[in-house]
């Protein structure tokens, strides 16, 4: 499953067009069963808020951490996110994505997806 949180809609076109089973981030969202977490950068590199509400009672079956950003606001912010949520939970950093990112993302996420989620 790919749990996901899109502010923007980027990352809500990135999901779409993986074409497997997602779930929004929602208050109170709980899991029984592995994921892929996508989501945003907020402000300056930072987590969103529910995405770390989220974490905090489901941390235990996420595999991994996709994260969506632009590259515009630099190097050292682009996709922090996904940097502080792969340091923090201990999980891969699959992939930053510039805005909706490329095909080349997509195949990677997939790949990802296939071995470590589903695998």
């Amino acid at each position: 499953m790919i749990v996901f949180a899109s502010r923007t809609g980027n990352v809500r076109s990135v999901v779409s067009k993986l074409g497997v089973e997602s779930i929004e981030i929602s208050e109170g969202l709980l899991l029984d069963e592995s994921y892929l977490l996508i989501t945003y950068t907020d402000g300056l590199g930072d987590v969103p808020e529910k995405v770390t509400r989220f974490l905090e009672q489901n941390k235990e079956f996420c595999k991994g951490v996709v994260v969506s950003g632009n590259s515009n606001f630099g190097h050292t912010v682009f996709g922090g996110a996904g940097e502080k949520i792969a340091a923090t939970y201990d999980v891969p950093l699959v992939r930053k994505l510039d805005l909706r990112g490329y095909q080349a993302d997509y195949d990677a996420i997939q790949m990802f997806y296939e071995m470590r989620v589903l695998g």
